[in-house]
C-alpha cells in the first residue's frame, strides 16, 4: 500500500523545502550514473579478469599481476572517457551559450519575442507570457534563454576533471573487492568465494542506484547480478579453455 502513502510525510512544507534544496535533479543523476558506470565497471571488469586467468591458472602472482594491470587499465580508461566526453559537452554548451549571447546582444526584441513564445507554449496565455519573459529579461536573460530554451544551468557547467576523477575513484573501489577476494581466499575456494562478493557488491550497487533514482530496486538488482555474474562465466570458461589448450 506504498502507493496511498502521504508523500510529504504530513509536513508538505518540510518536503518542499527538503526537495528544493536537493539541488538540479538532472546534475544529481548525472553524479550517479558516472558513480555506479565506474564502481560497476570496476567490479565486473576486474572480476571478469581475475576470474578469467583464475580459469587457466591458481598461481596467485599471476591472478595479482592480472587484476592489478586491469584496475589500472580501467581506472585509465574510465577517466579519459569521461574527461573526453564531459569535454565535448561542455564545448558545446558553452558555444551554445556564446551563440545566445550574441542573439541577445544583436537582436534583444527579437530574442524577448522568443522567449514568451516559448513560455507561451507551455501553456501560459499571451499577455502573462509576454510579462514572464520581459520580467526574466530584465533579471538575467542569458539565463532565462539557456534554461528554457537550451536546458542548459550556465553557472552549472559539468567540470571534465571532475568527472574525470570521480569516474577513475569509483572504477578502483570497485576493483579493490574481487581483487581482495581472489587473493585472500584459499586456492580451492577462489572462483567460488570471488563470485559470492562480486554478486553481493552489485546487489548493494544495484540497490544503492535505485534507491536515489527512485526505481525499483528489484530489477536493478537483478540487472546489475544478472550481468556481473554473465561477464563471469563467459571470462571463467574462457580460461579455462585458453589454460587447457596452451598450458
Amino acid at each position: 500500500m506504498a502507493d496511498s502513502e502521504d508523500l510529504a510525510g504530513g509536513d508538505p512544507s518540510a518536503y518542499q523545502a527538503a526537495e528544493s534544496q536537493g539541488g538540479s535533479h538532472a546534475a544529481r543523476l548525472n553524479s550517479l550514473r558516472a558513480a555506479v558506470l565506474g564502481a560497476n565497471d570496476g567490479i565486473v571488469s576486474t572480476a571478469g579478469i581475475v576470474i578469467g586467468v583464475a580459469g587457466a591458472t591458481l598461481v596467485p602472482f599471476a591472478i595479482l599481476t592480472a587484476g592489478i594491470a586491469g584496475l589500472t587499465a580501467g581506472a585509465l580508461s574510465m577517466a579519459v572517457g569521461e574527461y573526453v566526453s564531459v569535454s565535448a559537452q561542455r564545448d558545446t554548451e558553452k558555444a551554445l551559450l556564446d551563440k545566445e549571447r550574441r542573439e541577445l546582444a544583436e537582436m534583444p526584441e527579437e530574442e524577448l519575442a522568443e522567449l514568451a513564445g516559448l513560455y507561451e507554449a507551455k501553456g501560459l496565455d499571451a499577455d502573462l507570457a509576454l510579462q514572464v519573459a520581459t520580467q526574466l529579461h530584465a533579471h538575467d536573460a542569458l539565463a532565462a534563454h539557456a534554461e528554457t530554451e537550451l536546458g542548459i544551468d550556465p553557472e552549472n557547467l559539468t567540470s571534465p576533471w571532475i568527472a574525470a576523477a570521480s569516474s577513475a575513484v569509483s572504477f578502483t573501489i570497485g576493483s579493490v573487492l574481487p581483487l581482495l577476494a581472489i587473493m585472500l581466499a584459499p586456492t580451492s575456494l577462489k572462483v567460488l568465494i570471488t563470485v559470492v562478493a562480486v554478486a553481493a557488491a552489485l546487489v548493494l550497487t544495484g540497490y544503492l542506484s535505485a534507491r536515489a533514482g527512485g526505481t525499483s530496486h528489484t530489477r536493478s538488482i537483478f540487472r546489475n547480478v544478472a550481468g556481473g555474474l554473465l561477464a563471469m562465466g563467459v571470462t571463467y570458461w574462457i580460461g579455462r579453455l585458453v589454460g587447457h589448450s596452451l598450458g
